[in-house]
């Protein structure tokens, strides 16, 4: 068998490798753009559900016989039915290529069409006339950028609502346990440590609403846009009908009744939502640092928390426990932010009727949805769920703090209340000491007033969401 066979394009013939389904257009693609990461498995899916629900309606539209519909739509569900190792074969275009993902969209009509004609060679199958039909690389690859985007949210959504409901179990089983509150990082009146937890399971919670009430302009497909908007090409009542077998393949609630000139050159949905992505990776990155900052130590540290030891923390110091979860998602949140910047700036890049930077735009927000999914998990079940408090250590350092001196300012006043906070950091004394030695509080006054539970109002709910 040849190692080699030449199959021709607009440019001229082209040698391809023998075995391999992609064609003229790919191999030019393979060759031209070599630098970076493979393009996702998820938009390749994607395009080709594209490509299997245009055949269909090109087929309800008699834009396409019925035999080389049929053999389309056979083509595309064997090519689904692969791994993605498998599928990556016959995909070996990288992110980094034209702007408009045309390469892309063109291997898919290549692989397509020449997996139908393995199918049944009698019937030949273009990859532009027939696979592409009523479609152009500009509407196709728009489309299947807000599709993955939705997909990847269904992903990370239920990672955040895990995360919640492991911290809410750590918020009850904590809401009266009392610790110093810190501010400035500095010392500060108590509150509880379910009370602190109830401020990230707030945090997370408008996070998630932030983005279940962004994700529905995501729903509004390019398709039907064709090369500039006008449509042209595509069958009356094609777009619909695509959009419609998109929903049902995805269980999406997807519309083609969209302005197409917007879909084509602006790419504000992916834009906004990512926004979203950035804002939940900014709160993780507070409540990873918190937690690893509460269980440093354990000796010379906060050590107000004990975290699951999960490996070894050093190849050279025996022992040692590391926050190797938290730092997993700070990590993953610095990512995101950068690739809050590259999708930004990309969005912004809508020339004329097309924006040329959708390959890397939708690379970078499937890596921040990905990131945040998979840190996001490992954070609640290695992180959080082994979590526990070291109750010893924060009474030690809240009956040391000079901060609840706070509950004697409506008894005898701001100012006589700082001389007494002052006058135990001089002498080093605990703060009952020096209220007593002033003359102005008694010890049944400080027994009464300086209840640390009490001072938190963690009886209170009214606060909470």
């Amino acid at each position: 068998m040849p190692e080699f066979r030449t199959e021709e394009d607009t440019l001229g013939p082209v040698q391809i490798p023998a075995d391999a389904l992609w064609g003229p257009q790919t191999e030019r693609s393979r060759h031209n753009f070599p630098t970076g990461q493979y393009m996702p498995i998820a938009i390749i899916r994607a395009l080709m559900n594209i490509k299997k629900a245009a055949a269909q309606a090109n087929m309800e539209t008699n834009a396409i016989s019925e035999e080389k519909g049929s053999l389309i739509v056979k083509a595309v569900d064997e090519l689904l039915a692969l791994s993605d190792e498998d599928l990556r074969k016959d995909f070996p275009l990288k992110v980094y290529q034209t702007g408009s993902g045309t390469q892309t969209n063109m291997n898919t009509n290549e692989v397509v069409a020449h997996k139908a004609m393995q199918i049944n060679p009698d019937v030949e199958i273009l990859p532009n006339d027939d696979v592409n039909k009523g479609q152009s690389s500009n509407d196709t690859f728009p489309t299947a950028m807000n599709v993955v985007a939705l997909e990847a949210l269904d992903k990370l959504k239920p990672a955040v609502q895990h995360l919640i409901d492991e911290l809410k179990i750590k918020q009850d089983k904590y809401w009266e346990t009392v610790k110093v509150g810190r501010t400035h990082l500095q010392d500060a009146v108590p509150l509880t440590f379910g009370q602190e937890v109830s401020g990230y399971v707030a945090a997370l919670e408008h996070d998630l609403k932030y983005i279940e009430q962004l994700e529905p302009t995501l729903e509004e497909l390019a398709i039907g846009g064709t090369a500039v908007g006008t449509g042209l090409n595509a069958a009356e009542g094609m777009p619909e009908k695509i959009a419609e077998k998109l929903s049902q393949a995805y269980g999406l609630k997807l519309t083609a009744k969209s302005n197409k000139f917007y879909g084509l050159s602006h790419h504000s949905g992916l834009n906004v939502v990512h926004g979203a992505l950035k804002t939940l990776a900014a709160d993780m990155f507070k409540i990873a640092q918190d937690i690893r900052f509460l269980a440093s130590g354990p000796r010379a540290g906060y050590g107000e928390l004990h975290i699951p030891a999960n490996e070894p923390g050093s190849s050279i110091m025996p022992g040692k426990v590391n926050p190797t979860q938290a730092e997993a998602v700070t990590m993953a949140a610095l990512r995101v932010f950068g690739n809050d910047v590259v999708v930004s700036t990309a969005s912004s890049q809508g020339n004329f009727e097309m924006n040329v930077f959708k390959p890397v735009m939708i690379d970078a927000f499937l890596e921040s949805a990905d990131l945040l999914t998979g840190t996001t998990m490992g954070f609640a079940d290695k992180m959080i769920h082994g979590l526990t408090v070291n109750e010893k250590r924060m009474k030690e350092l809240l009956d040391n703090s000079l901060m609840t001196v706070t509950a004697l300012s409506p008894h005898i006043g701001y100012h006589d209340s700082a001389k007494i906070a002052q006058a135990a950091d001089k002498a080093g004394s605990t703060l009952k000491e020096a209220a007593l030695k002033s003359g102005k509080v008694t010890e049944e006054q400080y027994d009464e007033w300086m209840d640390p539970l009490k001072m938190t109002n963690a009886d209170r709910h009214d606060y909470e969401d």
